[in-house]
């Protein structure tokens, strides 16, 4: 090998070294660590590179949490389905509904609930009939926010930002 291949590969070493020790120190100063031989100019350019990541980490969490609400309302979306459809299938066969159901047990199926186990040992009732109705809000509506603030003590309504959000 030669001289000059030698200090090409010390050269390239000694850049990686420095890129990696340029590297340390930016993640000790992003971690509150080494502050002190920062300039101000380089304490603000920190500050706004914090921010950044901040809003991406809060974007990166509300798009994750409203992917999880569109799932969970899918689901409830079938559930409601699933609950009409037996319930029509109940509906048209009032014989086997006569069968199943006697009244002088307040519409309980053969006098008292019927247990089914569950995945953790305990027995839970079977639930007869759900209404479904979509559940989930998220804030008040406008409408009701008056009601809230002439209502409940505590602090005052004026957290409220339109679109239904509450801070």
């Amino acid at each position: 090998m030669s001289i000059f291949n030698l200090h090409i590969g010390q050269q390239e070493y000694l850049k990686l070294k420095a890129r990696v020790e340029a590297l340390q120190r930016s993640q000790r100063n992003l971690l509150g660590e080494d502050l002190g031989p920062l300039t101000i100019k380089d304490l603000e350019q920190l500050e706004r590179q914090l921010d950044v990541s901040l809003l991406h980490i809060r974007s990166t969490r509300t798009q994750f949490m409203l992917d999880q609400l569109t799932d969970l309302q899918r689901r409830e979306q079938m559930l409601c389905e699933a609950n009409k459809a037996l319930k029509r299938r109940l509906n048209e066969s009032p014989q086997a509904n006569q069968q199943l159901w006697d009244p002088s047990t307040d519409g309980i199926p053969y006098g008292r609930p019927q247990l089914q186990p569950q995945g953790d040992g305990f027995f839970q009732p079977i639930v007869q009939q759900i209404e479904c109705e979509p559940t989930l809000q998220i804030g008040y509506h406008p409408d009701q926010i008056a009601t809230i603030a002439a209502t409940a003590p505590g602090p005052s309504v004026s957290s409220y930002m339109p679109g239904g959000w509450i801070l």
